[in-house]
């Protein structure tokens, strides 16, 4: 029988079996093995091991010492070929579940994750103990493990820490708070400078009655500080210093706050390349491999390719772009393709400038490398920077050398790095833009064309895989945001798994909690590459990034940040200009910025630091006092709020009428997001009711009837939740309208009836007046014609001798529209001449298009023509198809019968098809089959009896379907007269009948029903 093997890496290296420990041998074969069990699973090539053992400094029998310690590992360690596994040009370490303490403590984080994801708090912090009693001790240092391997126990005790707090954190939620001060007096001892530790501290005693103490420890961090680095401590320590000094609730009912598991253990980088051999007279080449699969990029690669054209001048050039572009791809391409340009070598170094777990490299370290590899030997290099550079510069002296210089962290650390001499090409990658370096021609990478993501995806693939599926293909680079690297991290994910189809990893990416975690594949991950540009942030940033992440909008201006932020507009858009600068931020247009959709998810997912509610506070201060001001300019005599406190804000000279209708227009998804997250949130529900309100205004006005619902149903729940009947009543109304126009009547007069009914009980006479025009509006749409003549005529008195005289308009031209369906024309035409002055007078001549169609109406029934023709033409030339397009749809509909009966067939025709199209494209379904029954009569009167019927079976199906008795009655009626027409008496006579049945029902004379 085997023996049992188990690996421990937290803490010095330790190999059991069967419980006995294993020696393995000395130094390398201890480092090689660390290697491997830091990286588990991933195939490591002999290079990186070999730098994991001699760091830059290799002896020449480096590689065959390495293999030499694999198989003695092999040999020492029971089953060793199995658990040490030659993968290609490399080893991996294979250890089963159970095997390596590292792999359980990251299950163990993952399950504590979950279980709180689930509200198990007891669970997670059962699993968080059980992760950390893995760690049997420190790990070694840098000087008994190497630089190498050092990094990557750094980011273990990095993820060690963190889950130390995560578990203090939730200890303290569960009310542990004496308990937990002798520890955490342990750990600021240890790490005095690491604030978090120092904070829990402050807290535990605090909530242990011991208030000055927590006071003290403040102040004794505060002194280290200053003393050691120059700084006070961070705003979130302050806060909390500020809290307990005022004895502030919130401390005593913290909930625990967790932050997400820092990312694990990076593969070693690339070591550097070794030096020719003395006497060797060949020119230096150490450029990667180039993709055989690269794809698109050509202008970019065309730019690059052009810089040989002049080599008898330095030429630099740098590429920069976001994390995952493909910046080094290009330029390594660019760089196999010029080899012929440059006979005297070409170079590339990495400078980890974002690599994980590491520091960006040193300029000297990196041209001693560099020198190396040119020949010049150790002793001639010298020692200070500048005696460095300046060797460097004199080698490459008349020497027509290519440089890639990858990875690079900013200007400072490539300037000494940049040759002299005429002859050379330095091409420089860096997620930062180069803009410190003079003389330098810039190349910025974007993501890819759809085309090209396509063409990537079919290169790493194959043609018969993405054909089979070309439109799941189509949605998979479109979820990979376009991305290089997501979208080889994908086409890695397929190719391992030959069963799944594109379909299926397109529904796995649907899901967008869970995006970034499905695009890893191995060592590659597209959020490990977002969170080295986040790593290489300071702490500012950091909190802007995380801030900027609650944004609910697609992009966003500098005065939404400054308020996000908490900022002035100058430093606001500092701090977008920096992310704009390092490729984390997109600007489209001016004044404009936008996360690429994959940051946006990462910046997301950052854990929570305190002050996101003040933040979202502020958010939701300034979009209602930006959209207050717009609507003070697009709807000057709108009727007050209980929580807004006058009609409107008073709009600035700067707020013309065009910008406040693009505050809308850029905005309004923004506006719903954040009306749905301060009402689902709740504690925001004063704010949200008078941004909903603002948004239905506009989005009422541009018939956008789902996100309206949504807003006025938010709105009539966060109102329920206040508990405030004339803030219900109002949003009850705003609701009602929506209600109507979507032809949901029912739900429409359950909630203006309720609406009536809080008016009523408050003695609210205008509101009594609004709620009885939108009552009767819905009764006359479900056939209640006595009703509805009641509520309008009720409304028009009550709105009389008002300052609502907008509102009165609408009354009237309501009833208008119930005297025609009862056929009392001239009391149609009085109602809406009656609307037409009310909206002349009262300033509002571009909502007089309804009206002035309502007055159309009654004049054709009376056989008015010309003045029908005059009515009409006034409510065309006022009909803007982005403001109410249905009514608009309407007005085309009426004035396509209007011209018809004049005998202008063209004029007609003209209108009836642009009606059509816009009450199909725009309209509202309560309007659609009055549009729709109007022009089969016209089509009737013109003989076209085929096309007639078409446009009543469409108008009777839609009418039908809400419940629009009139409409169903008209558009059975114009069936009728069309089939007898085309010889169907039979149809012609039950659809008759069945039309006379429901007009009798409704109260209409037949014999007065015209229209």
């Amino acid at each position: 029988m085997s023996e049992s093997v188990r690996f421990g890496v937290l803490g010095p290296l330790e190999v059991l079996a069967d419980g006995r420990r294993l020696r393995l041998g000395g130094t390398v074969p201890t480092r090689i093995l660390t290697t491997l069990l830091l990286n588990p699973g991933q195939m490591l090539p002999v290079s990186r091991l070999v730098e994991a053992v001699w760091d830059e400094e290799p002896p020449a029998t480096a590689t065959h010492q390495v293999r030499k310690a694999i198989g003695d590992l092999r040999q020492r360690i029971p089953d060793g070929s199995a658990l040490i596994v030659t993968d290609g040009p490399g080893y991996r370490a294979e250890v089963p579940p159970g095997g390596l303490d590292l792999s359980e403590f990251s299950a163990r984080l993952q399950q504590a994750r979950e279980a709180l994801d689930t509200r198990r708090t007891a669970r997670a912090v059962e699993e968080l103990r059980a992760a950390l009693a893995l760690w049997r001790g420190p790990a070694p240092d840098a000087a008994a493990s190497g630089p190498l391997i050092a990094a990557g126990f750094a980011v273990l005790e990095e993820r060690r820490l963190v889950s130390v707090g995560q578990l203090i954190d939730l200890r303290l939620g569960l009310g542990e708070n004496e308990e937990l001060v002798g520890d955490l007096r342990e750990l600021t001892t240890q790490y005095p400078l690491r604030e978090g530790f120092r904070g829990q501290l402050m807290l535990a005693l605090y909530r242990s009655g011991r208030q000055a103490e927590a006071l003290g420890e403040y102040t004794a961090l505060r002194a280290l500080l200053v003393e050691e680095l120059g700084v006070d401590p961070g705003h979130r320590l302050g806060s909390l210093y500020e809290a307990i000094l005022r004895g502030s609730p919130e401390l005593q009912a913290a909930p625990p706050t967790t932050g997400a598991e820092p990312p694990g253990p990076a593969a070693p980088p690339e070591p550097e390349p070794a030096p020719l051999p003395p006497g060797e007279t060949a020119a230096p080449r150490t450029l990667p491999h180039d993709l055989t699969d690269f794809t698109g990029r050509e202008r970019e690669l065309a730019l690059l390719l052009g810089t040989a054209d002049d080599t008898r001048r330095l030429r630099i050039v740098a590429v920069d772009g976001m994390g995952g572009s493909g910046k080094t791809s290009l330029a390594v391409r660019a760089a196999h393709r010029l080899v012929d340009a440059y006979p005297d070598g070409q170079l590339h170094t990495d400078l980890r400038g974002f690599s994980p777990g590491q520091e960006p490299r040193d300029p000297g370290t990196v041209i001693a490398a560099l020198l190396r590899t040119l020949g010049v030997p150790d002793e001639r290099i010298p020692e200070d920077p500048d005696g460095r550079t300046a060797l460097w510069r004199a080698t490459l002296s008349g020497r027509r050398v290519l440089l890639v210089l990858d990875n690079a962290a900013d200007a400072s650390q490539v300037r000494p790095l940049l040759p002299a001499s005429a002859g050379c090409l330095v091409l420089i990658t860096s997620r930062n833009r180069m803009s410190g370096l003079d003389g330098t021609e810039s190349v910025t990478l974007d993501i890819l064309p759809p085309a090209d993501s396509v063409a990537l995806l079919r290169a790493a693939l194959g043609e018969q895989r993405t054909g089979d599926e070309p439109e799941a293909t189509a949605q998979l680079a479109g979820l990979c945001g376009h991305l290089p690297l997501a979208l080889r991290v994908a086409a890695a994910r397929l190719r391992s798994r030959p069963r799944w189809t594109v379909r299926y990893l397109v529904d796995r990416l649907a899901d967008e909690s869970r995006r970034l975690d499905e695009l890893r594949s191995g060592d590659r991950s597209v959020e490990a590459t977002l969170r080295l540009s986040y790593q290489a942030m300071d702490a500012g940033q950091r909190t802007a990034l995380r801030l900027l992440g609650m944004h609910p909008g697609t992009d966003f201006d500098v005065p939404a940040t400054a308020a996000l932020l908490g900022l002035d507009r100058a430093r606001a858009e500092d701090v977008l200009e920096q992310f704009l600068d390092v490729h984390l931020l997109e600007q489209h247009e001016m004044d404009r910025y936008a996360f690429h959709d994959l940051v946006r998810r990462f910046a997301r997912r950052l854990p929570p630091e305190g002050g996101e509610t003040a933040a979202f506070g502020r958010l939701l201060k300034h979009y209602l006092a930006v959209t207050d001001e717009a609507c003070g300019v697009l709807f000057p005599s709108r009727g007050s709020h209980p929580l807004q406190g006058s009609a409107s804000a008073q709009p600035s000279t700067a707020m013309t009428p065009e910008r406040a209708m693009r505050v809308f227009d850029q905005d309004h998804g923004t506006l719903l997001a954040l009306v749905r997250h301060a009402v689902e949130e709740g504690g925001f529900d004063e704010q949200a009711i008078p941004l909903a309100r603002n948004l239905v205004f506009y989005l009422n006005m541009r018939s956008y009837l789902q996100p309206y619902d949504e807003a006025a149903s938010l709105a009539v729940t966060a109102a329920r939740r206040l508990n405030d009947p004339p803030t219900l009543r109002n949003c009850l109304n705003n609701l009602s309208v929506v209600q109507w126009k979507a032809g949901r009547f029912g739900a429409g007069i359950a909630s203006v009836t309720e609406a009536l009914a809080i008016a009523e009980e408050l003695d609210e006479r205008l509101d009594m007046a609004v709620s009885l025009n939108s009552l009767g509006l819905l009764n006359s749409s479900v056939g209640r014609l006595a009703a509805a003549q009641e509520c309008l005529e009720r409304a028009v008195k009550l709105f009389h001798g008002t300052a609502a005289g907008r509102q009165e308009g609408y009354a009237h031209s309501n009833l208008s529209t119930v005297h025609s369906y009862l056929g009392r024309h001239r009391d149609a035409a009085s109602a809406a001449e009656r609307a037409v002055q009310l909206s002349y007078r009262y300033g509002a001549e571009s909502e007089g298009v309804t009206a002035l169609t309502d007055l159309a109406i009654a004049q054709l029934s009376l056989d008015e023509t010309a003045q029908a023709h005059a009515s009409i033409s006034r409510a065309l030339h006022l009909g803007d198809e982005r403001h109410t397009p249905e009514d608009l749809a309407l007005a085309l509909a009426v004035a396509s019968d209007i011209h018809e009966r004049l005998g202008d067939r063209g004029q007609s025709t003209d209108c009836a098809e642009r009606s059509l199209e816009l009450i199909r494209s725009k309209g509202t379904a309560s309007r659609r089959p009055a549009v729709e029954n109007i022009l089969g009569r016209v089509h009737s009167r013109r003989g076209d009896h085929s096309r007639a019927l078409d446009l009543h079976q469409d108008a009777h199906h839609h009418a039908q379907v809400i419940g629009f008795q009139v409409e169903t009655a008209r558009a059975l009626r114009g069936l009728a007269t069309a089939e007898a027409a085309l010889g169907d008496a039979s149809s012609a006579r039950a659809h008759r009948e069945q039309a006379d049945e429901l007009f009798e029902g409704m109260g209409i004379p037949l014999e007065r029903h015209t229209m």
